[in-house]
């Protein structure tokens, strides 16, 4: 599958070369601090992959608003999620609101829970890879674009989505087990379809997650 939306995705974009991928730090390295300090001054897009899903069922119906043929975020990442929220309140970092996020379930589900949800708004912009269709390519190009517009000063767009369709835009960095479920990519927007990627930060890691088991 992942080799049929990659074809589709270099149709769409020129093929990029492979980048070395990232590793996620948290708040608490030099690295992460960095990171922290650069959204407290705002501009930039945080690119939320939805939270926990270990241990939960993986999709069947691929269908919106079916919430039982979806795989569906954790209890732990539900706690998760909160705690997303929590950590962007107590460091700081100025937020644009309305959040934004994907409408299959793991992913607002994990915006509601983080940010409460009348703070958020969701939008087909954000659709996992999976339940696209023929709009995949529009989809990428959604991706695309919200992360490439100017932010509004003084804070910072914050998306909730799905890997396999940042990989498609970011390409290889992200790749892998780079985006742990609960981590943000960092984004400096540059506009005309531009960004560059300043890191991948994780507000609240959990141990042994990051991924799940699903095919």
């Amino acid at each position: 599958m992942w080799l049929r939306r990659g074809i589709l995705a270099c149709a769409v974009f020129p093929v990029r070369a492979r980048a070395q991928r990232l590793a996620a730090t948290t708040p608490e390295t030099a690295a992460g601090a960095a990171l922290v300090a650069a959204l407290r001054g705002g501009g930039h897009v945080l690119f939320f992959r939805h939270a926990d899903t270990r241990g939960e069922p993986c999709d069947r119906s691929f269908r919106i608003g079916d919430r039982a043929g979806q795989r569906n975020i954790s209890p732990a990442g539900r706690a998760q999620s909160a705690r997303i929220g929590a950590r962007l309140a107590e460091l700081g970092i100025p937020l644009a609101l309305p959040v934004l996020a994907g409408p299959v379930f793991r992913a607002r589900d994990t915006a509601d829970a983080a940010f409460g949800p009348d703070r958020v708004r969701v939008t087909d912009s954000l659709l996992a890879d999976d339940y696209a269709g023929d709009r995949i390519g529009w989809v990428v190009a959604e991706h695309r674009r919200l992360f490439s517009e100017a932010v509004p000063p003084g804070q910072n767009r914050v998306l909730v989505g799905h890997r396999t369709p940042a990989i498609m835009v970011v390409g290889d960095a992200v790749a892998g087990r780079a985006f742990p479920e609960g981590a943000a990519l960092v984004i400096a927007p540059g506009g005309a379809g531009g960004f560059s990627l300043a890191g991948i930060l994780e507000l609240a890691p959990l141990p042994g997650g990051g991924f799940h088991g699903c095919g």
